[in-house]
């Protein structure tokens, strides 16, 4: 038997020796990790980190530098690029605006000289004289022969001076007067009056401009303008004068802007009016041009009829209001900057190649060292732990290569401490066995002990239940009482609220009846002074009463003295007859007066009879306030003397609940104690047979821990230190 136990366990000790040889100093899932990592796959990592960079520290640093550099050199050429392209436009834009500025500022000059032309026709002296003669009625046809032919003649001496014009017409204010007309026109003559432009111009002082258009006798622009004659009609004249095109292709032809540039002048409808193409005239123009309300002149980025983009540069005649037009190719502006982008992308190449060098030497500095400190790593994961590094540099990984040296070198002093450690492991396991089987014994006696404790401290909880049970209907009656007690004294204390609230209210009204008597008292006062008042108003009536007799009395022998007077005496007769209007009156309102003072003295006369009637009233309305108050106080001072005995039962009966309390505590206690008891002993109980059962399991552990020493001593000594 022992035989088959010593075989199992070589059998076990061999299968674990492979995996604690790189598990001696881990426990649980550390152990376990460090137990796959075989050399094996340990090789396979390694071969692994060669071809994948972001295992490599080496290759992550070369990486950074070589990204970073090369990033850092195209953001800062991309944005030279963009600067320079952004002020070679610029540039561009204000020298071809001054171009344009200028050619505008010639071609208002040339058109001016026509508009001037104008009105030098319209204003020579022979021309005003030969208009009014045409505009006069009542002329033969020989005087009107011979007006028209000093008109062509004058029209002749200005086209014969200038090339560019090639006709002139003017159209008289008479509907039916023929238009005179020479040189090469190309304006249908007969249809001009019908022309929807013809009665806006008629009103207009300012010369118009149309564009370029095609006739029987070629192309051709022309500017008209409406002019009253000096004398005659007011109605104006209007003199069409029609040009040569070759005057605005000319100026447009003989300026260069650059390859792919495009010149053209356009009227306020949008239209081609002439262009250095030659080709696009009356045509609609296809840019999309949003031109300033409020400048003349300016520039705007735009693209062509094929989308791409363009400059467009604009400047507006002054004379004719056309907008002179250039458009220039970005792309041939922004040409020569293309040299600056060249030079970046062949910086951004050199410096990718010396960043690839200088990441060469990064990696031969860093990721060299590493590695042989990684292979010796491994080699020390091996058992060996003699390996140290002879890296001698003052920086990072210098200091990573002393750590790795010392860190070799204390786990060797841990092997050789754990190695003696093991030897004594061994030796205490065999102490700790016989330790076991004895404390095994006496847990199987203390098990027998405590179970018969158990059972007495069960008997014990038992009863004191039944007392507790007995104390909690005590103290829920006691609650009953105390409520009641507590309801009683409630309601004595509202009674004597209530006295004393009915006491403060008889009170309040006692002193309102005093008031009420006293002011009985004066108002009878008062009454009787009225009266007194009134009986001498009574004879100041009397008084009035007997002047206004004597006033009647007065005015009758005024009226007496003035009828023996006769008509000396008729004025004093009616001053008279007022005085005894007056003394009438005066008798009627002081019989209304005394009728009203009658009144008066009858009212206060009541008023005395039931101010004596109320006096007594009052005075036994007092007398029965004053005993009610008695009564009230009477009431307070009892409901005092109740509510003070009852006090007292509250008391007493609070002192009978706090014992009752302390005794259901205590009664809880006494139970909750022998329920503690008997729990505690039936925990003891089992622990006992638990310790029985620890000391049996304490002596198998004692042999599993010899065994592991013995391993332990096996595996250590396939380090080599």
């Amino acid at each position: 038997m022992g035989t088959d136990r010593n075989s199992k366990k070589s059998q076990d000790q061999q299968a674990k020796t492979e995996s604690q040889k790189f598990g001696v100093f881990f426990k649980g899932k550390d152990r376990k990790k460090i137990e796959s990592n075989s050399p094996k796959e340990i090789k396979e990592g390694l071969i692994w980190t060669k071809f994948n960079p972001a295992h490599s520290v080496g290759v992550k640093l070369f990486l950074i530098f070589f990204i970073a550099i090369v990033a850092f050199v195209l953001l800062v050429g991309v944005m030279s690029y963009k600067k320079a392209k952004s002020t070679i436009e610029d540039t561009a834009a204000n020298a071809n605006r001054q171009t344009i500025i200028q050619t505008s500022e010639k071609l208002d000059i040339i058109l001016g000289q026509y508009d001037d032309i104008v009105l030098q026709l319209f204003f020579d002296t022979d021309m005003q004289t030969s208009m009014s003669e045409l505009i006069q009625t009542g002329r033969s046809d020989y005087e009107l022969f011979m007006t028209n032919k000093k008109v062509n003649d004058k029209l002749n001496a200005y086209i014969n001076a200038n090339d560019n014009i090639k006709g002139i017409t003017i159209v008289p204010p008479d509907p039916n007067a023929k238009p005179i007309t020479r040189g090469s026109i190309s304006t249908n003559i007969d249809a001009v009056r019908s022309e929807p432009w013809f009665e806006l111009l008629k009103d207009k002082s300012k010369s118009t401009w149309f564009p370029i258009e095609s006739g029987e006798n070629g192309e051709s622009f022309k500017v008209v303008r409406s002019l009253k004659a000096m004398s005659g009609s007011s109605k104006p004249f209007v003199i069409i004068i029609e040009l040569k095109p070759e005057i605005l292709r000319d100026q447009l032809q003989g300026i260069d802007l650059g390859s792919g540039s495009k010149l053209e002048l356009h009227n306020d409808e949008g239209q081609i009016v002439a262009s250095n193409a030659n080709k696009n005239s009356g045509e609609k123009t296809k840019l999309t041009l949003k031109f300033s309300e409020t400048e003349q002149s300016g520039d705007l980025s735009t693209k062509d009829e094929n989308g791409k983009d363009v400059l467009a540069v604009y400047s507006t005649l002054e004379t004719a209001g056309w907008k002179l037009v250039a458009t220039i190719p970005t792309s041939e502006l922004v040409k020569s900057a293309k040299g600056i982008l060249n030079f970046t992308i062949w910086s951004a190449i050199a410096v990718a190649v010396i960043a690839i060098l200088i990441g060469i030497l990064m990696v031969r500095m860093i990721a060299r060292p590493l590695i042989n400190l990684r292979n010796l790593l491994i080699e020390g994961s091996k058992g060996n732990l003699r390996v140290r590094s002879n890296h001698r540099s003052r920086d990072e990984i210098g200091q990573l290569s002393g750590s790795f040296n010392m860190m070799m070198e204390q786990i060797t002093l841990l092997v050789n401490q754990t190695n003696t450690t093991a030897q004594e492991v061994l030796d205490t396991a065999s102490e700790l066995s016989d330790a076991s089987n004895k404390t095994a014994l006496s847990a199987r006696e203390i098990a027998v002990a405590t179970e018969e404790i158990a059972n007495g401290a069960s008997s014990l909880a038992t009863e004191a239940e039944r007392g507790n049970e007995l104390t909690d209907h005590i103290s829920q009656q006691m609650q009953v009482v105390i409520s009641s007690n507590v309801e009683m004294g409630k309601a004595a204390r509202d009674v004597e609220n209530s006295s004393e609230l009915g006491t403060h209210k008889l009170s309040d009204l006692l002193d309102k009846t005093h008031q009420t008597e006293d002011m009985t008292r004066s108002l009878m006062t008062k009454v009787d002074g009225l009266k007194e008042t009134t009986l001498s108003v009574g004879k100041v009536l009397e008084v009035l009463q007997n002047i206004t007799k004597q006033t009647n009395i007065l005015s009758l022998n005024a009226t007496i003295e003035a009828a023996r007077a006769g008509a000396a005496g008729k004025g004093f007769m009616v001053i008279a007859d007022e005085i005894r209007q007056l003394a009438d009156q005066s008798r009627q309102s002081i019989e209304m007066v005394g009728q009203i003072t009658e009144r008066i003295m009858s009212e206060m006369n009541e008023t005395v009879t039931a101010l004596s009637e109320a006096y007594p009233l009052f005075q036994h309305q007092m007398t029965a306030v004053k005993e009610t108050n008695d009564i009230f106080v009477s009431v307070q001072g009892q409901m005092g003397e109740y509510i003070q005995r009852l006090d007292s039962v509250t008391l007493s009966i609070e002192g009978l609940n706090q014992s009752q309390s302390i005794l259901s505590e205590a009664m809880s206690n006494v139970s909750a104690v022998a329920e503690e008891s008997s729990a505690t002993s039936e925990e003891v109980a089992s622990l006992s047979n638990e310790q029985q059962s620890i000391g049996n399991q304490l002596v198998q552990l004692s042999g599993k821990l010899e065994n592991v020493s013995t391993e332990l001593k096996a595996a250590l000594s396939r380090f080599t230190v």
